[in-house]
């Protein structure tokens, strides 16, 4: 289900090609779970509806999970990195 904070995929196209240069490096312990666009349409959706908990969409990935890699995201610089390159 896509929601009005979700990306178009336009935003997808330009946004995936940066993820590899900005986002802190993973470890090599086991695949993701869950995509990366589907980790950045929960952020997004959480930035733009600030949802309980109870609130939170069953078809995004565990809010605890998006707000890990938020947290570990935004503490490496990437978030605010990105975000400073698209909007100049």
């Amino acid at each position: 289900m896509t929601y009005s904070s979700s990306l178009t995929d336009t935003e997808w196209e330009i946004l995936e090609p940066l993820l590899p240069e900005f986002l802190p490096p993973k470890k090599k312990t086991k695949p993701l779970a869950w995509s990366y666009r589907e980790l950045m349409d929960g952020m997004l959706y959480r930035l733009k509806n600030g949802c309980n908990w109870q609130d939170w969409p069953k078809d995004f990935p565990p809010i605890s999970t998006v707000f890990w890699h938020y947290n570990k995201w935004r503490k490496a610089g990437s978030i605010e990195t990105l975000m400073t390159l698209l909007n100049g």
